[in-house]
Order: C-alpha cells, then sequence, then structure tokens
C-alpha cells in the first residue's frame, strides 16, 4: 500500500504514478525517511515539500530556513520533548503560541503539546515543518545558546566569586586568559556569529544594558532582538570577541577596530568588529561580508526602466566618473561593484582601493586601505595611478584631496568609480565643489550620479492586495501624479493603482518581507547640466535640466516598485523622508 503522502502527491500532479512507486520501494527499504527519498530521487525541493505537507494536513507551514527562534522562546519547552516528540514552540504572542510539528499525525505530541499548554494557560496553533526545517531547529536547541547559557553562567558565577577577593596584577591577566578560553564562552561566541550568518543578518550587536547583555540581529534592515543574557557574562564576550579580532584585551578606554575571519557552512565570512567604550561597559558591533559572494546584477538590485538604461549606458563610456551617494548601509558599495562587474573584462585593468573589501572580483586588483600605517585614500590613489589602471574603483571619497586625485584620474582617460555622502544625487555637485573641485573639471568629468536607499521586499510567495491609511494613500496619488507616461514603469494602471503587502509564509519566515532592494534617482551629466556645473552650478537651473532628461526621484521610484509588488508604500516612505 502507498503512502498517503505520496498519493496526494500523484493527486496533485506532483509525482507521477509509476515515479511514486518507485519511491515508495526506496522507502520501505527503511534507511531513509519519505522526505529525504524526496529530496534524493525525486529532486523535489524543500520547499515544494513543506507547500504540499500543509495542503496534505490542512495546516499553516514554517520554514527556519532564515527564522530564528528568540531564546525566551526556545526555554518554553525542555530539549527532550523537542528531540522526542519533534515539536517546537517557535513563536509566542501573548498567551497565543505557535507550534511546530514535523509529524502533524503523531497524538503523543498533541498530547504533550496539549499538557504543556493546560499548565501554562497557553492558546496553542500548530505548524507543520520539513525535516530540513526542524533540524534548524534542533540546531538552535543544541547549538547550545540554552546550554552553553547555562555552562557559561556556572563558570561566571565561579569568575564572579573568585574577583571579589584581593588578586595582584598576574593574578587578574591569567583570570582575564581564562575567561577568554573557557570552552563555554567560546562556543557561546561561535554559535552568536553561526546563527547571524544562517539567519540572513548583516549585523550583530552586543550591548550592555541596565541587567542584561542584549544581543540582536540587523535582518534585512531591522534590528531583532535575539539573545539575552545575564550582565556578568557579558565581559566574557567581549573578551572572547577581541582575542579573535586581534584586539587589546586590557583596552576598555578607547574605541577599537579589528576583523574575524571563519568558515561558516563551507563560507569565508569576515566579521569587521567594532568596539564602543559605553558607561561602565564595551559595546561590540560586528559587521558580516561573506567574502565568497560575488556581486549581483543591477536589474537584481531593483534598477529598471529609465534609471537602469541611462546608468548602462553611462557606464560604458571610455572614462569619467560614476558616483554612487548615500548614507551609511545603503548598498553604495553593491551598486559599485554591480556597475565593475559589467566592466570586468580581460583586456581592462581594474584596481580598486576599499575599506574593507566587501566582494571579490575576479581578475580584479583590489587593495585595502590601512590609515594605521598612513595607506589612506588620498595616497593610495597616487599609487594607484602608477598601476596602469584603465578603471579604479574608490571606496570612497572623505576629503578634498580624493576629490581632486579622483577628478584628475577621470580627466586623464580613466573610469573612475566612487561613493560620496549627500542625501540626494543633485546634492553631490555643490558637495564636490565645497571639496575644492574646480566647477570646470567636474562639468568636464563627472559622467553619472546616482542616490539610493534600501527598502524591504515583499515576499513574492504571500504578497496580496491592500489598502493604504488615507493619508498615505493621498501622498502616493500625489507622488503617481508627478510621473510621466515616458518613464512610467510597465505594468502600472493608474486608474486603478493596487498596492501590496506580505502577510507571511514558510518562505520568509512569517515576516512578508524576503531581502531588500534599491530605490534610486539618476543624473545624466548632459551637455545642458555640464554647462550648469561648469558656470558654478545654479540649483534653479539643474533642476529644470532634469526634468527635461526624465528625471525619476527616489520616491517616485519607489512608488512605482510598490505598485509593482516589489515592496510597499510604506517602507518606501521611511527610507525617502527627508
Amino acid at each position: 500500500m502507498m503512502s498517503p503522502f505520496l498519493e496526494f502527491l500523484v493527486s496533485q500532479k506532483v509525482l507521477a504514478l509509476q515515479d511514486a512507486e518507485r519511491l515508495e520501494a526506496t522507502y520501505q527499504e527503511g534507511t531513509r525517511s519519505l522526505e529525504a527519498v524526496l529530496l534524493e530521487f525525486a529532486k523535489i525541493d524543500d520547499d515544494t515539500i513543506l507547500k504540499y505537507k500543509g495542503d496534505f494536513y490542512h495546516l499553516p507551514t514554517v520554514s527556519f530556513d532564515t527564522k530564528l527562534i528568540e531564546q525566551n522562546v526556545l526555554g518554553l519547552f525542555p530539549k527532550e520533548v523537542v528531540t522526542n516528540y519533534r515539536i517546537a514552540p517557535f513563536e509566542q504572542d501573548g498567551d497565543s503560541m505557535r507550534i511546530a510539528m514535523l509529524n502533524p499525525e503523531n497524538l503523543k505530541a498533541r498530547e504533550a503539546v496539549d499538557f504543556l499548554a493546560r499548565q501554562k494557560g497557553w492558546n496553542t496553533q500548530f505548524y507543520v515543518t520539513t525535516e530540513k526545517g526542524f533540524k534548524r531547529v534542533l540546531d538552535q536547541y543544541s547549538g547550545s545558546l540554552t546550554s552553553e547559557v547555562g555552562e557559561a553562567l556556572l563558570y561566571a558565577d565561579k569568575s564572579h566569586d573568585l574577583s571579589n577577593k584581593k588578586k595582584d596584577k598576574n593574578e587578574e591577566e591569567q583570570d582575564l586568559e581564562e575567561v577568554v578560553k573557557s570552552a563555554p564562552v567560546s562556543k557561546m561566541v561561535s554559535v552568536i556569529l553561526r546563527h547571524a550568518v544562517d539567519g540572513g543578518a548583516s549585523d550583530i550587536h552586543i550591548e550592555p544594558q541596565e541587567n542584561e547583555s542584549r544581543v540582536r540581529y540587523r535582518i534585512d534592515g531591522q534590528l531583532h532582538s535575539t539573545l539575552s543574557l545575564p550582565k556578568y557574562i557579558h565581559n566574557s564576550i567581549i573578551s572572547r570577541i577581541k582575542v579573535l579580532a586581534n584586539l587589546k584585551l586590557d583596552e576598555t578606554r578607547k574605541p577599537q577596530d579589528g576583523r574575524i575571519h571563519i568558515e561558516v557552512n563551507g563560507k569565508k565570512i569576515d566579521f569587521r568588529v567594532s568596539t564602543l567604550p559605553l558607561a561602565g561597559a564595551e559595546k561590540v558591533v560586528m559587521r558580516i561580508l561573506d567574502v565568497t559572494r560575488g556581486a549581483p546584477t543591477l536589474e537584481s538590485l531593483g534598477f529598471q526602466g529609465h534609471n537602469f538604461d541611462t546608468m548602462t549606458r553611462q557606464i560604458t563610456k571610455p572614462n569619467g566618473m560614476f558616483l554612487v551617494t548615500g548614507p551609511t548601509g545603503s548598498g553604495k558599495s553593491t551598486t559599485l561593484f554591480s556597475a565593475l562587474s559589467l566592466l570586468n573584462k580581460e583586456e581592462v585593468n581594474i584596481v580598486t582601493l576599499e575599506d574593507p573589501i566587501e566582494y571579490y572580483l575576479s581578475g580584479a586588483n583590489q587593495s585595502q586601505v590601512r590609515p594605521e600605517v598612513g595607506y589612506t585614500f588620498a595616497s593610495g590613489l597616487r599609487s594607484i595611478l602608477r598601476q596602469d589602471p584603465d578603471i579604479i574603483m574608490v571606496g570612497e571619497i572623505r576629503d578634498n584631496e580624493t576629490a581632486s586625485l579622483a577628478v584628475q584620474a577621470a580627466l586623464t582617460g580613466h573610469i573612475v568609480l566612487s561613493t560620496l555622502h549627500t542625501n540626494d544625487a543633485l546634492g553631490s555637485i555643490p558637495r564636490l565643489m565645497d571639496m575644492k573641485v574646480e566647477p570646470f573639471l567636474l562639468g568636464t568629468t563627472l559622467n553619472i550620479v546616482q542616490a539610493q536607499r534600501l527598502v524591504r521586499k515583499v515576499c513574492q510567495n504571500c504578497k496580496t492586495e491592500t489598502q493604504l491609511p488615507p493619508d498615505l494613500a493621498e501622498r502616493a496619488a500625489e507622488i503617481l501624479a508627478s510621473i510621466s507616461d515616458t518613464v512610467l514603469y510597465k505594468g502600472i494602471n493608474r486608474t486603478k493603482p493596487t498596492y501590496y503587502k506580505g502577510v507571511g509564509c514558510a518562505k520568509c519566515g512569517n515576516t512578508g518581507y524576503q531581502g531588500r532592494l534599491s530605490v534610486s534617482e539618476v543624473i545624466e551629466n548632459t551637455k545642458a547640466m555640464q554647462q550648469i556645473i561648469s558656470k558654478g552650478f545654479d540649483q534653479a537651473l539643474a533642476e529644470k535640466e532634469l526634468i527635461q532628461q526624465g528625471f525619476i526621484s527616489m520616491r517616485q521610484d519607489g512608488i512605482m516598485k510598490a505598485l509593482l509588488g516589489f515592496t510597499t508604500a510604506d517602507d518606501v516612505a521611511v527610507a525617502t523622508k527627508e
């Protein structure tokens, strides 16, 4: 007799009957689970299995590919119950508890949950997950954010008792060395780093609070609390991170910067470490850089229509400057490397100067600045010009000297790509003039200025139409009305604008979002704009020229992407607010 789930897959035309019979025979051998057989022999991916498991059991689904369970929720069920019954709480909202199940037909598992729910006064809602998803849950239990905290606390208690005794300097140094080498603390830090990478975080914050040490991950631009540790373990965690980053353990009065290089799930990961002394303790922030990933394409970053056409046309010019502007964390470096990928050919010499190196580009010569030894963007750029470059990428124009050298390089036949900190694209021109760049040189060398922000992407698996609040709907309608038909993105209906949101599903960890994309504005340095810049830059004339170019502001770009279902109008409003 065939397994009911296989029969269901046949009825849904996911499997042919003869294939299902073959898989059933393999499954009956008893060496693999049914899901493992489907993954290995039917080449059905985990997302598909999860979808049809939900349909089969008539239950909502949850994936743990990018979902991290908060520490206080992990501790609600004993690990033995989770392991034995293959059930786990993953989200709590007041007295409502969401429970992931591997096998909803396991009546004993449901009884165990009902027993715990009666004790705690919970209202439970069951979700189904896959073996792969449940393994991720077990990793979060056994990865030992729970057990290692317990061990670390025992050690910290002992250290705390010892620290109350009077010690000489040598004894204090020995105690500190023992703390940073301690297995529980070491493993705890390792788990914090690994979970951040697995969860798709871009940054880790470990910060002292009044009565605790808080760990937060930044995922899709939002900070999420992940762990709360007792305050007295905080210094041990910070010390361990300092050891990994080759920072001075005994320096707690001023900030330090360092790097940690580790391998996570076969990927080489760099953590850019920054410590900051606060009142009574230090805070650590770590930026996560996956050095093995390649730069995405401009299309995958969200560029389209007029902006995309302008960028691709200008980037292929034989010389001149390509500037990307925006605040820290707006994706400027990623956009630069996407542009560099278009130019990366064997016959050209690409040299980059970065702080830090965030992407590795095959065939490019990438160098990292080190201000502590006098190797700055300005001094590095002077050296690069003696390396016979065709294309130069300077991570950031920070000072007058770097700005002047970048303009001179563009003037002498090089393509120069760089970033600048300004609020919008137009503001970059007076900013460069403030850096003592001559207007006539700037007008001659500048090709394009592009400003951007990052917004969260709506999960395409669970997006649904939504109504905007009246004030936001009115503002969005005004922005839409200001966009000319010549630059309006294909697929947008002016007469019946529709906005979207994600309701939450297995693929996005029930957040409604999955990843981020850019909203941007692009200024092309046309002949008319060159004259405006060369004559000292009259902003009123520049704004008139932008209208002639078909200029799309970041707000307009964002609203059009919201109408296409790529992001939400609310995210656009937040990202582009003045």
